[in-house]
């Protein structure tokens, strides 16, 4: 049996998302709450399978609720689902930071509701299909990063002792291999202390 607590301002949105996972033989909703402090109250009191919190709650928000959720070793097998109307990426990247296991927005089918609640319990993770669009989009739409410029900044001499150094000689080895004076490679900081 899954056991899940809804964590939503909204009393309708509670009542729908109660109706639906009540129809369901391997599901059982254990506790409600209005907002995030007392969402996190019954996760500790109750310790269900999966925590469906929407993101924006008076008291304590989702994000903060889910972070405390994470942050607690006593609380690891609580599986948290975002919930929220918005499919910003701000929110998602921010509600996965926190340690959100999913990201629902509400207007999504009961059928795909019902299958990604199944999926977050046995610890897996789920993004709705729209979120997973907008992240693909952002991926691939995004400059890919450039190679590091540091090392073509450095002059022919630099690179020189960076290659010494990388092969684990001494200042003192470099300095006689660049005839430099040891207090030069020192004073360049050209490899570890000798």
């Amino acid at each position: 049996m899954i056991r899940v607590l809804l964590v939503d301002d909204q009393p309708l949105i509670r009542s729908g998302f109660r109706a639906l996972l009540g129809l369901e033989d391997d599901i059982e909703v254990v506790a409600e709450a209005a907002d995030g402090a007392e969402g996190l109250a019954l996760v500790e009191e109750h310790l269900p399978d999966v925590a469906l919190i929407d993101i924006q709650m008076p008291v304590m928000d989702g994000i903060e609720t889910t972070r405390r959720i994470a942050a607690d070793p006593a609380l690891a097998g609580v599986h948290v689902v975002m919930l929220t109307n918005y499919g910003m990426d701000e929110y998602v990247f921010e509600a996965l930071r926190a340690g959100a296991a999913g990201f629902l927005v509400k207007d999504i089918v009961p059928e795909d509701f019902l299958h990604a609640v199944r999926v977050v319990a046995r610890g897996d993770a789920l993004l709705a299909p729209s979120i997973t669009r907008k992240l693909i989009h952002r991926y691939v739409t995004q400059p890919l990063p450039t190679p590091g410029t540091a090392l073509e900044e450095l002059t022919s001499r630099e690179r020189e002792a960076v290659a010494l150094v990388a092969r684990g000689l001494s200042n003192d080895q470099i300095a006689a291999h660049m005839v430099i004076s040891p207090m030069t490679a020192k004073r360049a900081d050209c490899a570890r202390a000798s």
